[in-house]
């Protein structure tokens, strides 16, 4: 990547972040540890068969109901959310309910982003709706929402009642992006201003709350909660854009979906829509087999050989969207440690914070 790079009229100068590796698993570790019982305990208030589905989904069982170690995802939410509590002077132990509620609320959306988006693979295993059916999916997805709000209003203090309001309002804003998001599947253009808002509800919302949620249960005021807020919804617009590269360059073996994932679901992520702005001959061939796409049936494009999205994928990259998008991660992460930057804290649990963005630019890329 180059140092200096022109950004919508803007001119950044993103340093390269130095990922902390050790000290972010132990963060992500702790994370787990703290937060994994009362989780497993919340799913087990489900009725059968939809905590058995739901261990399923988290990873602690196989399809055949057997105990099994699967991968339960990079639990960067719940590190963020002890980490908040950590941030507004208690212990990280008070933020675990926040953990909890937002992770309950993540997978609820990826239970049912799944189904809406036909993905039948996720963490290296088939997906819910592919091993249990989309009714299943469904329910135990709504089932894992009302658990979240569950968690959070049974402390009963007005302090988890503040976290719960922040929490169903990116809820919302979740649910808006993740309909943005297919809304735009079949457009033909969509403008990089669209395409960032509808990141940041999908992504940087929740993400946000993950970061202010713990500092709110451990009693930090509206502005501490705010800030810390900002930090994470620019966090969340830098971990999706990342996501957005993967999508589309990253390897099967590390994501654990199909290649070319993102052009299979015409998705208009960063990279194709900041391909499709930048003009010139690469930028509007791909907009006229984009167009063409856009009309074709959901068969027809199934059909579709690796060679066929390799050109599509190619034309990106030759276009600007690829190297667009890597300097959109850093200017977003630039900003949330602009954020971060105002409230104040102890050094070492803001050198955690930062480490743990900077984790987030650069993780499998």
């Amino acid at each position: 990547m180059s140092t200096t790079t022109k950004n919508r009229g803007e001119t950044v100068t993103p340093a390269t972040p130095g990922v902390d590796t050790a000290g972010v698993m132990a963060l992500l570790d702790r994370g787990r540890t703290l937060a994994t019982p009362v989780l497993r305990a919340a799913v087990d208030r489900l009725a059968p068969p939809m905590n058995t589905v739901a261990a399923y989904h988290f990873g602690w069982i196989d399809a055949e109901g057997n105990p099994a170690e699967g991968d339960g995802g990079k639990a960067v939410r719940p590190a963020l959310a002890l980490l908040s509590a950590e941030a507004a002077g208690a212990a990280p132990e008070a933020g675990v309910p926040g953990a909890v509620a937002v992770e309950l609320v993540h997978n609820f959306s990826l239970l049912h982003d799944d189904l809406m988006d036909g993905d039948e693979q996720r963490r290296h295993r088939d997906t819910v709706w592919k091993v249990h059916g989309p009714a299943q999916a469904i329910l135990v997805g709504d089932a894992l929402f009302a658990l979240a709000n569950e968690i959070l209003l049974e402390i009963g203090t007005a302090d988890a009642g503040r976290a719960t309001r922040r929490l169903t309002a990116a809820t919302r804003k979740l649910i808006d992006g993740q309909a943005q998001d297919i809304s735009y599947e079949h457009r033909e253009r969509v403008t990089v201003e669209e395409c960032l808002e509808m990141e940041g509800n999908k992504t940087g919302a929740l993400l946000a709350c993950a970061a202010s949620i713990g500092a709110v249960l451990g009693g930090a005021d509206d502005r501490t909660a705010d800030t810390l807020e900002r930090y994470g919804y620019h966090l969340g617009l830098a971990f999706q854009a990342v996501d957005d590269l993967l999508g589309i360059w990253g390897d099967p073996e590390a994501t654990g979906k199909r290649t070319w994932s993102d052009l299979r679901q015409r998705k208009k992520s960063l990279p194709v829509v900041a391909a499709l702005d930048a003009g010139g001959p690469d930028s509007e061939r791909l907009a006229q087999i984009l167009a063409a796409d856009a009309h074709k049936p959901e068969e027809e494009f199934a059909d579709f050989s690796e060679e066929e999205f390799a050109v599509r994928a190619a034309l990106i990259e030759q276009a600007g969207g690829r190297d667009w998008t890597s300097q959109e991660a850093r200017r977003q992460h630039a900003t949330a440690m602009e954020a971060l930057g105002s409230v104040d804290m102890p050094a070492e649990i803001r050198a955690r914070f930062v480490a743990l963005a900077d984790f987030v630019v650069v993780r499998e890329r």
